[in-house]
């Protein structure tokens, strides 16, 4: 398949190596990522020292975006923000929680399965997100009260995004991941994705975003995720990326770059990525990996968001009244546990009133927040709120 060629559908065997060759061959230049520090392996660099505030002023917020979205779709698909984990405590506080999660999973149940890795080679938590709340929701809330990580999600799917998050922590001697490509089509089998239109193939990428937030140090030796910058720009990707010629010219010419406790990698979902081999004699990687999703689109876990809205409200009110986070803080917290999208909902019960659409679970608790809102008014208010949207 020449990449010249627009086809409507896409099946494996007429993929052609040559074409994501010629894509990954690319170089990222300088004037394409204006604002990062540094450029390495093809991979832009960011300070979140450095652009913090950038965040704060609306024009420039909404320019830093257009760079990390252009980058992300049309040249190396993904970027490093270093130190985006500002708040140190609170992610030793999470991996402790995280830790306390796996021991009490893994002696009801035993371990969790990888979609891309051995058994056994390491410890999961799926839906980290919601687990996290509910047991520390002081710690969620200083955890994600994060404008960084809020803007670079807003940067690729918009407002309203919806995250969700999978602890992965990879053991010395857990062996490394198979190239692959995420959700959506990226869970799909060949045969399946074959029958996607093409078009579906281009929108499945701008429907979720990858992240992957470091708890510890992480040199390259522990096996932060090898990365093939520019091959999201390859339209068949989805059909190509199970065959042996492209899983093997994934593994002669992938990226590594080590992570401190607190740097995040982002990456177009479509870029061909996996994580790496912990060769570590001594190192336990572990990373919370975000998969966020579009308000236009539904997560992949089912998350209980009123319950994490009744846990988190109490923390956030707290911290409001000792002025412990900022209102940016705040957002950003809230982005990550509340429902930000009206829909759908039982629009004779629910009806939009002075706006094209109802208000958000995430609207009604900035606006409780603001006012002061009692904990237990609030709560009916959600009640009622979840009540409406019933069928």
């Amino acid at each position: 398949m020449s990449m010249q060629s627009n086809p409507p559908y896409f099946f494996a065997d007429d993929c052609q190596l040559d074409d994501l060759k010629a894509l990954t061959e690319q170089s990222l230049e300088a004037d394409q990522a204006p604002t990062a520090s540094a450029i390495e392996k093809n991979i832009p660099i960011y300070q979140a020292d450095t652009i913090a505030p950038i965040l704060q002023d609306p024009a420039k917020r909404l320019s830093l975006m257009a760079e990390w979205a252009n980058i992300l779709r049309f040249s190396a698909g993904v970027i490093v923000v270093k130190g985006a984990g500002t708040d140190l405590k609170a992610i030793d506080q999470a991996t402790k929680a995280y830790e306390q999660i796996i021991a009490q999973e893994k002696e009801e149940s035993g371990s969790k399965a990888d979609h891309f890795a051995a058994a056994g080679s390491n410890d999961r938590i799926w839906n980290s997100l919601q687990k996290l709340c509910l047991a520390e929701p002081d710690v969620f809330a200083r955890y994600f009260a994060n404008p960084a990580i809020h803007s670079v999600c807003e940067a690729w799917l918009g407002p309203n995004y919806q995250m969700s998050a999978q602890v992965n922590l990879v053991h010395p001697g857990g062996s490394a991941q198979e190239a692959h490509r995420d959700y959506h089509l990226g869970f799909q089998t060949a045969e399946i994705s074959s029958y996607y239109p093409a078009h579906v193939h281009d929108l499945s990428p701008v429907l979720t975003l990858q992240g992957a937030l470091a708890h510890v140090d992480m040199p390259v030796e522990s096996g932060p995720t090898k990365l093939l910058p520019f091959s999201q720009a390859y339209r068949a990707g989805y059909a190509a990326w199970r065959r042996g010629d492209f899983r093997a010219y994934f593994e002669e010419k992938y990226v590594q770059l080590p992570l401190e406790k607190g740097d995040a990698v982002f990456f177009n979902p479509a870029l061909l990525h996996a994580a790496g081999a912990n060769g570590s004699a001594d190192i336990h990687r572990f990373v919370n990996l975000f998969q966020v999703s579009s308000a236009f689109g539904r997560a992949m876990e089912s998350i209980d968001r009123l319950a994490m809205s009744k846990a988190l409200y109490p923390a956030l009110l707290d911290l409001k009244a000792k002025q412990t986070l900022s209102d940016e803080q705040i957002v950003a917290s809230v982005a990550c546990c509340a429902e930000g999208y009206s829909f759908p909902t039982n629009l004779d019960r629910d009806p939009p009133i002075g706006g094209l659409a109802p208000k958000t679970q995430q609207q009604l608790m900035l606006e409780a927040l603001d006012a002061g809102m009692p904990v237990e008014q609030f709560e009916a208010a959600l009640d009622a709120q979840a009540n409406r949207q019933l069928p």
